[in-house]
């Protein structure tokens, strides 16, 4: 039984997912009046007890229309520069309109490797609770006038699911150019049916995203899906609105249409969300049946149900795990570098050190460093239950 949603007052601690085209016309620039009842909207919740946390795109398409950058795809050095003088645009922007709450506003840049990397991680998220706890609200956006193709997270659908689950958020709100989740594109199928709720992201969900709708975002459905992945898993309900319309917030509470994503009823501790969120794991390790009936049933990856260990990572680095269908069924922090694991892949735990000359670890991943592929789609990823001992030695 899936639990209904509730009205956004009740929610603790809420994450604010604003597009592009939202906050940016690419004829005049910022949409000052929008953004202003957005504001007011944020004031109110936040006068209700809430924590407010929002997530800004737009200093690319703020800063190429106050550079004049014509229509189309820019260069990186050309979407850097249009990031560096919309950054400033734009905060300014959110401080000034907050402020006519008496809200002080606080800008946090993240790039992919605050996320994905454990020390840089907690040192973001120990800043962003201090920001709230000192009564601001964090402004946040990728630092998009340093990073590349390799090192950014490519949109703020994403970005915005992982600062949920860093944070502790039960709500993440994305606004976007349309309100909510459709089995087709809308504007592609006139029988595309809306779906109101979704009680769990199952392949056929994901088969209904489609791309990118206009050239001010670098999203699209499909990523507000893998956004809905990362932040049903950790326990956060997630909901798709419309943008377009003045007080955003505000029509949702009073029963605008939207998509509401239900929360998985057992969210992962918070060392398990940060593994299970990571978007680019560094290698990935094959495992055979046996292996995946000892995970799934609480117990360490051993090297002997490993059959083949792929890309370059060191000890510590979060790996996929894949059966031999090629299914990713858990995520986790790898006990050997790569080398290291290839070597020892399809060995007892007892030859360990005849093979690699140290006495290392049993488990190729230990059970407390590992996040299982839920069984049901309900709940992408689920912890392993702990106390258990490892298994197929």
């Amino acid at each position: 039984m899936v639990k209904g949603r509730k009205p956004l007052a009740r929610y603790r601690r809420i994450v604010i997912k604003i597009g592009s085209a939202l906050l940016v016309d690419r004829q005049t620039g910022l949409k000052n009046g929008w953004l202003d009842g957005l504001c007011a909207d944020i004031a109110a919740l936040r006068a209700g007890g809430a924590d407010v946390l929002v997530v800004s795109s737009g200093a690319i398409a703020l800063g190429r229309t106050v550079l004049k950058l014509p229509a189309g795809l820019l260069k990186l050095e050309e979407s850097q520069a249009a990031a560096a003088v919309g950054q400033i645009a734009l905060a300014r922007a959110w401080s000034e309109s907050l402020s006519r709450d008496g809200i002080v506003a606080g800008q946090i840049l993240l790039t992919l490797g605050d996320t994905e990397e454990r020390r840089r991680y907690l040192n973001a998220r120990a800043t962003i609770s201090q920001l709230l706890k000192l009564g601001s609200i964090p402004i946040i956006n990728e630092n998009d006038t340093v990073a590349t193709t390799e090192i950014r997270y490519g949109d703020n659908d994403r970005l915005a699911a992982r600062v949920a689950t860093m944070t502790g958020a039960d709500l993440l709100i994305l606004l976007s150019d349309i309100d909510g989740l459709y089995t087709a594109p809308p504007h592609l199928d006139p029988d595309a049916r809306f779906l109101d709720t979704i009680a769990a992201i199952t392949p056929e969900i994901e088969a209904m995203a489609g791309g990118a709708a206009s050239e001010l975002s670098r999203g699209g459905m499909r990523t507000k899906i893998d956004a809905g992945k990362i932040a049903t898993g950790a326990g956060c309900a997630m909901i798709i609105a419309s943008g377009k319309i003045d007080h955003p917030l505000q029509t949702i509470e009073d029963g605008a249409r939207s998509s509401w994503f239900a929360p998985s009823g057992t969210p992962v501790t918070a060392r398990k969300t940060w593994i299970a969120g990571q978007l680019q794991p560094a290698g990935t390790i094959e495992v055979d049946t046996g292996a995946e009936t000892a995970l799934r049933s609480g117990k360490s990856l051993l090297p002997a149900g490993v059959r083949a260990v792929s890309g370059h990572f060191s000890r510590g680095d979060t790996v996929a795990i894949r059966g031999l269908d090629g299914r990713e069924i858990a995520r986790g922090l790898a006990g050997y570098d790569a080398e290291d694991a290839r070597r020892i892949a399809g060995k007892k735990s007892g030859e360990i050190a005849a093979i690699l000359g140290y006495a290392g670890r049993a488990a190729m991943v230990h059970r407390d460093d590992l996040v299982m592929m839920g069984a049901s789609a309900a709940r992408p990823f689920e912890t392993v239950e702990e106390g258990k001992d490892a298994a197929h030695a």
